[in-house]
């Protein structure tokens, strides 16, 4: 298929709303056909056909005979379109290399082909020489051009949107004396996520009476992951995928600056003072380079190396303090041990700091030895490598007080397991020593050769004679905090539904409760939020598995642990809403990290819904569902899908969400929401 007939194809498909997956050969039967009914039911309806009762009095039979042609046209069109995609060279490959994981819904770690469709050539090139090089190896290089080409959205003006909302030039900087409303995903150093009414310009009153302000739409994009920085009235947010960092005032919208980062960045962005003169916005890319950029110009201050391997990855944002930047690093080579040919395994967890005016390496805590070879082999002969595991996901945790930091670790993914896995660790802010550890969960050795059940899993996942095979690492950051007593705590919550009470200065255990049994996806997925005494507690569990599946949110009190209130969420299934969101009887928790505001908590859901709750009560004060199209302020076509990672937000008055997260077989999206207290109600 030529590049012109596939951009051409591509744009019809948008124009029009056509699901990806209907142009393929093998799905035009069924899906095409209900495709065009919609269209005739449109198209009937403008031209004054009644599909209930045939002609209407007020036919226009030439207006009818017009819609019909173009009904055909269309189909034609879409068949064309369907025959010569599957013509495409890349197409095979997908078939042969791709189809069996990513053509199945059940997969809970995969994107499906629609969010594939979604992504730039650049993002899956990025993807295929990183988490996906393992598989990517079994494939020829010209086939995998092919299939980039392939699957990738046509090229396109990207940025022309931006330039199209572009702020009048006097208003193009941040004013250096405007206030940080919120300076990173944990809103304070011991990430709390919890924002005063002051703080976001909203009362609980407020969130029970929102409305839509504007929508942003961000084109070649599946997925939506980060949390903002809100300066004044200045909303400065991470298109992850594009690679860029835009300024947005958010009273137009209008687009103060622009800052390309040259690559696919991963982390959400955080603000703070890397010298006495220098504040930056810092944040990092896919190659594991952190870019502190100046928050009045989105000028480039410095970029430097922020893992300690070329193997690793960033996830969890870098932390400021003293000047001194504390980057999580979430090395495991978890997906590598799928390769049945790869000797499993190296990669493991890092925290490295950087001097904050220069982005100069001071220290690296690891959390384990360099693997090396056990002696043993995995089933097809070839040799094992350990340990390795144990990635710090989460954004660290800092105890100004104690000149600490907080951080929790993953799953170990091969043997022999540490005891550094799925815990929490406290090191020297100083010099990176390890100070204490508590560990939640031992001998939790896991990689994504692994299944359930167990026969069914590759050669490199480890016997359950030697390991709990779980996955229940924690992927939320601890949270610090002080109770009333006046005993300062971590609060920490794992995938497996457990939450932990530990002592800040010894890791004591203190408390514990948990919700369900987990699952790797489950539990407390993303993170937590504390206010006013009360730790707000969301529960994913994607029911697979015949897991015991407890999603919802709920509160517990910080001194005792014990539980105040639950409310459950239900999935909600209507024929439009299964349309879009496949599977969404299973999966519909709440893996988001909520944010608590005034006396109200913000979560939502992975099939699209936000919810606000009371914070005392757990009653739910508003609904929104994100999971349809949008009409957006930008011109972009947009769509809303799962809701994860840190994508809520709020400050300025308004709330903020990003809608679409196109892994884990959740729907993915492309639009930024911008939500203000309704009219009506602020008069």
């Amino acid at each position: 298929m030529s590049q012109v007939s596939r951009r051409t194809c591509n744009l019809f498909r948008r124009s029009w709303k056509f699901p990806p997956h209907a142009l393929r050969s093998e799905r035009i039967s069924s899906t095409t056909t209900a495709y065009l009914t919609r269209v005739r039911s449109g198209l009937s309806t403008r031209s004054g056909l009644s599909t209930r009762s045939g002609l209407s009095r007020t036919t226009d039979v030439p207006a009818l005979t017009r819609s019909w042609l173009i009904m055909i046209t269309m189909g034609l069109f879409v068949v064309n379109c369907a025959i010569a995609a599957e013509d495409h060279p890349g197409a095979a490959t997908y078939r042969k290399h791709c189809a069996e994981c990513h053509d199945q819904p059940d997969q809970p770690r995969v994107p499906p082909l629609a969010a594939l469709q979604q992504m730039t050539a650049r993002t899956l090139a990025a993807s295929l020489a990183g988490v996906m090089a393992p598989q990517a190896a079994q494939v020829p290089r010209s086939e995998l051009r092919d299939l980039i080409a392939y699957l990738a959205a046509p090229a396109s003006a990207s940025q022309e949107w931006i330039e199209a909302l572009r702020c009048p030039a006097e208003a193009r900087h941040i004013p250096r004396s405007a206030t940080v409303r919120l300076a990173s995903v944990g809103v304070d150093p011991g990430n709390q996520r919890a924002l005063s009414a002051g703080q976001a310009g909203l009362t609980s009153n407020d969130l029970s009476h929102l409305e839509l302000a504007w929508a942003l739409g961000f084109p070649e994009t599946s997925a939506l992951r980060s949390s903002p920085v809100i300066i004044g009235d200045t909303l400065i947010y991470a298109i992850n995928q594009a690679g860029v960092v835009i300024a947005l005032d958010v009273r137009g919208p209008c687009v103060r600056w622009v800052y390309d980062a040259g690559m696919e960045l991963r982390t959400s962005l955080t603000h703070g003072q890397i010298s006495h003169d220098q504040a930056a916005l810092l944040i990092a890319d896919r190659a594991g380079q952190i870019h502190a950029i100046d928050p009045a110009s989105g000028t480039v201050v410095w970029v430097a190396q922020g893992r300690h391997s070329s193997g690793a990855m960033i996830t969890g944002a870098p932390m400021i303090h003293d000047g001194r930047i504390i980057i999580p690093v979430s090395g495991s080579g978890v997906g590598r041990a799928v390769n049945p040919r790869y000797e499993c395994c190296v990669e493991h967890g890092a925290v490295v700091a950087l001097e904050g005016a220069t982005g100069e390496q001071l220290w690296t805590w690891h959390t384990m030895p360099d693997a090396i070879y056990t002696g043993k082999e995995n089933r097809d002969g070839i040799k094992l490598r350990g340990p390795s595991g144990a990635p710090v996901w989460s954004t660290p945790t800092i105890d100004t007080k104690r000149r600490l930091v907080y951080v929790t670790t993953g799953q170990n993914t091969s043997l022999p397991a540490t005891e550094t896995s799925d815990a929490v660790i406290a090191l020297s802010l100083d010099s990176g020593e390890q100070q204490w550890h508590f560990q939640a969960l031992a001998n939790d050795v896991w990689n994504m050769a692994c299944r359930v059940p167990w026969e069914r899993s590759g050669p490199n996942c480890p016997s359950p004679d030697d390991s709990v095979l779980k996955d229940f690492d924690f992927g939320a950051s601890a949270i610090l905090v002080t109770t009333k007593s006046g005993r300062e705590m971590l609060l920490a919550g794992q995938k497996s539904g457990d939450v932990w009470g530990l002592d800040a200065a010894s890791g004591e255990l203190i408390w514990h409760n948990r919700f369900g049994l987990g699952t790797p996806l489950g539990g407390v997925h993303w993170g937590m939020a504390v206010s006013s005494g009360r730790l707000f507690v969301p529960i994913n569990d994607p029911a697979f598995n015949a897991s015991v599946a407890e999603p919802g949110m709920n509160a517990i009190d910080i001194e005792t642990g014990r539980t105040l209130w639950r409310t459950p969420v239900a999935p909600d299934c209507t024929p439009e809403r299964k349309a879009r969101a496949t599977g969404c009887e299973r999966r519909y928790g709440l893996s988001a990290a909520p944010l608590a505001v005034a006396d109200s908590v913000v979560a939502a859901t992975i099939d699209g819904r936000v919810f606000v709750y009371d914070a005392v009560t757990g009653k739910v004060q508003f609904t929104y569902d994100t999971l349809r199209d949008f009409e957006t302020v930008n011109g972009v076509p947009a769509r809303g899908g799962a809701i994860d990672s840190h994508s809520i937000a709020a400050g300025a008055g308004m709330l903020f969400i990003g809608s679409g997260y196109g892994s884990f077989g959740q729907p993915p999206g492309n639009v930024l929401l911008a939500f203000r207290p309704a009219q009506a109600d602020a008069k």
